[in-house]
């Protein structure tokens, strides 16, 4: 049912600040059934979970990316917004927007829907 879309820059120089966009169908941010995070893979790398925003606005991050990352959302547009600044080169990854279902009360809890990506390369 959710479907998400990561938008934003391809390539952005280092030492610049990387704002991403997830937009959102299908369901609304704000509804409890879900969490909603960025995750970003490397080359040749695992994935690399960044941080949270939940539906009520609560917001959590990776504690190696949390000095310089940001989450945000605007709930009139439906969507989940990705900061992140003093970008370096071992920051080139593809970056996902991800939803995590948390009601308890449904078959489907635990479950993860992930947009497709978007690929970030950082310059130096």
């Amino acid at each position: 049912q959710v479907q998400l879309q990561e938008s934003g820059p391809g390539l952005v120089k280092a030492s610049q600040t990387l704002s991403l966009t997830c937009t959102v169908s299908g369901a609304s941010i704000t509804n409890s059934y879900y969490a909603w995070s960025w995750i970003r893979q490397a080359p040749g790398k695992g994935l690399e979970w960044m941080g949270v925003i939940t539906y009520d606005g609560r917001i959590y991050y990776s504690p190696a990316l949390k000095s310089r990352t940001s989450i945000f959302r605007d709930t009139s547009k439906n969507t989940v917004y990705l900061q992140m600044n003093s970008l370096q080169p071992e920051d080139t990854a593809v970056y996902y927007c991800n939803a995590n279902v948390i009601a308890i009360t449904t078959i489907a809890s635990g479950m993860d829907y992930w947009g497709k990506g978007t690929l970030v390369t950082v310059s130096s």
